[in-house]
């Protein structure tokens, strides 16, 4: 089964991930993740990202969904999770002509649910560690060290666009470009909405039984 799993800023689609990946054994792909690699190895996309992102300018929708194509193409038949992409309904337009050429789809979209007032509350409590990335958060996922990060020792920080000031305008960037996915998957069929409020297991055990269904 191929999963995309997609919501607000704030809602955990990142936990998700990782839980469904070591429980389920999903492969990952993420947006961000193989830009990183592609840009390390040096691969053609990879080059021609750079380029750009060197100028401050943002990634085209070209280079992103060759990169996701790529992605997909290695994996051969193992199912997979999409976490950050598509994040517009032209992005899951590609997406839907890559998948079809390799006779795969997307098997539920799920939907992670969060009222606005607690994505603020969420985001702005968030840490993310400078050296391996993991997420954490002040009130709800805390270091054992305040400022230490549990899995490799680096320095755990708030990310620019984590501060108050700066998530309403992510929340409006969403509303305007991301949400009408809900809207383009209901009309395919394989929309799921599943409450991002509660526990990380709780949320996992709701995503859980939809993919029991």
């Amino acid at each position: 089964m191929n999963i995309l799993l997609f919501g607000p800023p704030g809602a955990g689609k990142g936990t998700q991930s990782a839980l469904l990946i070591e429980k389920n054994g999903f492969a990952h792909i993420s947006t961000g993740d193989i830009l990183r690699a592609a840009i390390k190895n040096k691969t053609a996309l990879g080059m021609e990202a750079k380029v750009v992102i060197d100028k401050g300018d943002l990634v085209s929708d070209e280079i992103v969904v060759g990169l996701v194509d790529e992605a997909i193409s290695d994996l051969a038949s193992k199912p997979f999770i999409l976490d950050g992409f598509p994040r517009t309904v032209a992005q899951a337009e590609s997406l839907d002509g890559i998948l079809s050429k390799m006779d795969k789809k997307i098997d539920k979209s799920i939907f992670l649910d969060v009222k606005t007032d607690f994505l603020v509350k969420r985001l702005s409590g968030r840490r993310v560690c400078r050296g391996c990335g993991a997420s954490f958060h002040i009130e709800a996922n805390p270091t054992k060290v305040d400022g230490v990060c549990d899995k490799c020792g680096g320095e755990t920080y708030q990310r620019a666009d984590d501060e108050p000031t700066s998530i309403s305008k992510r929340l409006d960037v969403y509303e305007k470009s991301t949400a009408p996915l809900k809207d383009y998957y209901q009309s395919k069929g394989s929309l799921v909405k599943v409450s991002g409020l509660g526990s990380m297991d709780d949320v996992y055990g709701r995503i859980n039984d939809v993919l029991k269904a």
